[in-house]
This record gives structure tokens, C-alpha cells and sequence, in this order.
């Protein structure tokens, strides 16, 4: 009896056992019965229209199957042709081969390893080679100035899959900082005709802040990103100098050293995220810069709290009381995000600002001011004798005691960082000028870049990341801020612009609800 007990409970087990493995493997085909319907719907896209999505969400989209690419592109060509007549933001419509792009995006082949901005509508600043077109840099004398391959940001856009829908306005030269010039004319704010867009990747500013494109690209020696993010309400990164490749193969001659040194490529952006994904995209490598640093695009993170040093304004300048406001906001963001925020003095703004001015315009002068000035504009001469009367004329030995002086300012800030990894500063001391401001007098030209902007242009000599992110509307018009780290950390300066933006929000949806 024993036995037959044995057996008998030996048998139930394993029938047990059994009934267990069977009903095992026949859950995960019951859950994907009940999930198949789930699953084969179609992704739900961001909200809101199509061109108001950031280019992180436009990329999502796509990639899931949200939105083709032909139909985000269509969107942004159709919010182009309704602003850009008024704003002329945009001088180069490259509507019939952004479509093309687009349907060979949405490609059965592409879509199998997309880049991080496949199929996302973009716009590229008029000064930096496009293969097959001109590259006159707002100067007429010069459209036939052609483009025999893609500059490498160019190339490193197109790579990511991003979409190419227009170039973007440029002063003459891309020397001024107010976007207007004799070829395509006067590109005005659109938050404001009465106030200038920036320059001089105004074009840039003015496009992206109206909801053309999701990124634009510009550059800058003396400002050329950030003052446009300020004046068009968007945010900025000025990267270090190595930072994103540069390369123009229509130039007839090599670029001064120098001037090579203080400027940069960039994106220009409605909200930081997108800034990431449009540096890491601009950032990969190009043989043709030998000035290109293969540098990681983020750092170890400082002990924290991570303490912000708000920059003292210098004695002499004039400043407008909406300025110190927007600079205490933005300090106030940032405590309240996590960051130990004193006022102090940084290294020796003025000196930085002078040596600035003294390479650029004397490298100017020696190799391209006589050929600039046959062929620019009467508003050109005016706003050029403004910055050259504001430098020193340098012989040999100034010249060279100017570029020693460049490295003790690069050693004095990279010291003052390790006590302050992030300085938050002003990007002007002073409203938003009028759109050919400049233009008035040689006077005027100096006052702009001396005491309004000295802050921006001064970056620009010590090769140093800086990003722009808007605050606040003074008299409905965008202020932004600007915040500096050290070489290689766009990563501190962009982190510390995003905690800014999450409290102060992205003003450029006030803009759109404006202009309908």
C-alpha cells in the first residue's frame, strides 16, 4: 500500500509540474494577444503644430513613425513662405531639395540606422561653404564665390540626417552685429521690426525664433551667436574654440591665426536640449581643421554645490536697471536649482575685451581691409571705422605682446574657474538697439561693443564655451544671460542655461502666441 501511495503522489506532482510549464509558456502568447493591438498603433506625436516642436521631438517622431519626414518638412516650408516675407530672415530657399532630402530620409534604407536629427528641418547661415552654391557673405561683389564642397559642419549636419530647408541672412563680412547688408537687405526681429535681430547670425536668430527650422547654424568671433539669442529670445552655444570643426574650401586664402582662434561654429536653438543633440551632431571630426580637438563633450561633475560666480559689472558701465534685474532672476534660478551663486569680480574684463579688439582689428587691417572696403557698403565703412577706432595700431612687438597677453588672460580665467566652474554675466548692459544702430556713426559703433556688449565679445579672444539662455521680457522685448566655464565644458555651461530655462521658461511661445 505504501508503494501505490508513492507512485500515485509521485504521478500528481509531475502532473502538477507539468500543468505549471504548460500554463508558462502559454502566458506570454495570451500577453501578446492582449498587447498586439496596443502595440501595432501608431505612435502619438508631441503636441501642438509641427514647426513649434523642439528638434528632439521632431527627431522622435520621426524615428517611431509619428510623422514622416516629408510631412514635418512640408510643415516648416509652409511656416517659412508665411513669416519670412516680413522678417527676411531666410535668403536662400532650398524648398525643392529639403523635399527630396525628406522623402529619401523617410527611405526604407535610411530609416534602418536614422543619425540623431534624421529627417529634421534645419537652416545653415549664408557665410560657410554649401557644395553647389554661393558663398557671398552678404557681399554682392562676391556671389560668384562658389561652394565647391560642404563646410564640415555642413557635412556633420547633413550626416545626422537633418534637413537643410534654407540659408539664413549675414551682414557684409560677417563683421557687424546688425543683420542688414546690400545683397538680401535688412532681416528684422520678430518680436520687434524696431530692435535689431543680432548679428551676425542674424538671419539664424530671427529664423529659428519664428519657427523656421527647428536649428540653425551660425558662428561667432565677437558675439555672432550669442547677441542674436539674446535679441531673438533663443538660446545659444558658443562652443570652445576646437571645439566643432571649420573649414571653407571657396576661400582664396587660409584665415589668420588668430582669428581662426577666437571664433567658432554653433547652434542656435529654442531650448537647451536641442542645443545638446545639434553640438554632438556639429562636433564630430573633420581632417580639414587642424585646429579640431578630439575632446569628450562632457566632464567630471564638480563637487557640488557648484558655485556660480555672478560677474561685477566694471564702474564705467552703463547699465540699464532691467539688466541687474534679469542677472538677479537668473541667480535666483540657479540657488534655487541647487547652485551657491556670489557676486564677484572676474579677471580683468576690460584688459580681455581690449586685447580682444586689438588682434582682430589689426589682423584685419594687415590682410583684408583694403579688399573689404572696395567693394562694402557706405553703412560697412561706418560701423568698421567704429571697431578699428576703439583698437590700438600694433607693430611687430605690440603684435606679439598682444597674443602673449591672450595666454596670462586664458591662465587667469581657467585658475578663476577652478574656484567658480560657471560665471553667469551680462550679454549687453543695455536694451535692444534699433536695427541699423551701428550704421549711425563710428561713435555709436564703439559704444555698442564697448560698453554694451563687452561681455560677449571679450569670451571670444580666450577661446572659452559660453551659452545664452532668455530670462525675461523687458518691455516685451527678450533678455537673455550668459553663462561661461571653462575650456571644454559646454557641458557645466548648458546644464547651469537648462536650470535657468526650466524656471524662467521658453519665451519664444509668448512670440508665437504674437504672431499667431
Amino acid at each position: 500500500m505504501a508503494r501505490k501511495t508513492v507512485k500515485k503522489t509521485v504521478k500528481k506532482t509531475a502532473k502538477k509540474k507539468a500543468t505549471k510549464s504548460a500554463a508558462k509558456k502559454m502566458a506570454p502568447r495570451k500577453a501578446a494577444k492582449k498587447t498586439a493591438p496596443h502595440q501595432s498603433a501608431k505612435p502619438r506625436p508631441p503636441k501642438g503644430p509641427v514647426w513649434q516642436w523642439s528638434a528632439v521631438e521632431t527627431a522622435a517622431a520621426i524615428r517611431t513613425g509619428a510623422i514622416s519626414s516629408v510631412e514635418v518638412v512640408e510643415v516648416h516650408l509652409a511656416r517659412m513662405r508665411a513669416v519670412n516675407p516680413k522678417l527676411n530672415a531666410v535668403v536662400v530657399d532650398l524648398s525643392e531639395e529639403a523635399l527630396k532630402a525628406a522623402k529619401a530620409a523617410d527611405g526604407a534604407a535610411a530609416r534602418r540606422n536614422p543619425g540623431l536629427l534624421h529627417g529634421v528641418p534645419i537652416t545653415i547661415k549664408e557665410n560657410v561653404d554649401y557644395e553647389g552654391r554661393p558663398n557671398p557673405n552678404g557681399v554682392p561683389a562676391q556671389m560668384s564665390i562658389m561652394a565647391p564642397s560642404d563646410a564640415p559642419v555642413v557635412r556633420n549636419l547633413k550626416k545626422s540626417g537633418a534637413v537643410v530647408i534654407g540659408l539664413t541672412n549675414t551682414p557684409e563680412f560677417s563683421f557687424r552685429g546688425f543683420t542688414d547688408n546690400p545683397l538680401h537687405g535688412l532681416t528684422l526681429n520678430p518680436w520687434d521690426p524696431e530692435i535689431t535681430c543680432g548679428g551676425s547670425s542674424g538671419g539664424a536668430g530671427a529664423a529659428v525664433a519664428a519657427g523656421i527650422g527647428t536649428i540653425a547654424h551660425g558662428n561667432d568671433i565677437g558675439g555672432s551667436l550669442r547677441w542674436p539669442a539674446h535679441c531673438n529670445g533663443i538660446a545659444t552655444i558658443k562652443p570652445t574654440q576646437g571645439r566643432i570643426p571649420a573649414y571653407n574650401e571657396s576661400a582664396a586664402a587660409e584665415r589668420p591665426m588668430l582669428a581662426h582662434l577666437m571664433s567658432a561654429q554653433g547652434p542656435l536653438a529654442r531650448g537647451v536640449d536641442d542645443l545638446r543633440v545639434a553640438l554632438e551632431v556639429m562636433s564630430a571630426r573633420d581632417p580639414r581643421d587642424p585646429w579640431w580637438v578630439p575632446a569628450p563633450l562632457t566632464g567630471p561633475k564638480p563637487k557640488g554645490p557648484i558655485k556660480v560666480a555672478l560677474a561685477k559689472l566694471p564702474d564705467d558701465m552703463d547699465v540699464d536697471p532691467s539688466v541687474h534685474a534679469a542677472l538677479r532672476a537668473a541667480a535666483d534660478h540657479l540657488e534655487r536649482s541647487g547652485y551657491r551663486v556670489s557676486e564677484v569680480e572676474v579677471p580683468d574684463i576690460n584688459g580681455v575685451w581690449h586685447t580682444w579688439c586689438d588682434i582682430i582689428t589689426n589682423e584685419t587691417v594687415t590682410l583684408q581691409e583694403a579688399a573689404m572696403l572696395k567693394v562694402a557698403s557706405e553703412d560697412f565703412h561706418i560701423a568698421w571705422n567704429g571697431i578699428k577706432g576703439s583698437a590700438n595700431t600694433l607693430d611687430l612687438a605690440g603684435w606679439m605682446r598682444a597674443t602673449a597677453a591672450r595666454n596670462g588672460h586664458i591662465r587667469a580665467w581657467q585658475l578663476f574657474f577652478e574656484e567658480y566652474p560657471v560665471v553667469l554675466a551680462p550679454t549687453t548692459v543695455k536694451p535692444t538697439p534699433g536695427p541699423r544702430e551701428d550704421a549711425i556713426s563710428g561713435e555709436r559703433a564703439r559704444e555698442i561693443f564697448w560698453n554694451d556688449l563687452r561681455f560677449i565679445s571679450a569670451i571670444n579672444v580666450l577661446g572659452l564655451p559660453s551659452a545664452v539662455v532668455p530670462v525675461a521680457l523687458h518691455a516685451g522685448k527678450p533678455i537673455g544671460v550668459q553663462l561661461i566655464a571653462g575650456r571644454y565644458r559646454e557641458d557645466l555651461a548648458l546644464d547651469a542655461a537648462a536650470a535657468i530655462e526650466k524656471r524662467a521658461g521658453m519665451l519664444v511661445r509668448q512670440l508665437w502666441e504674437r504672431m499667431g
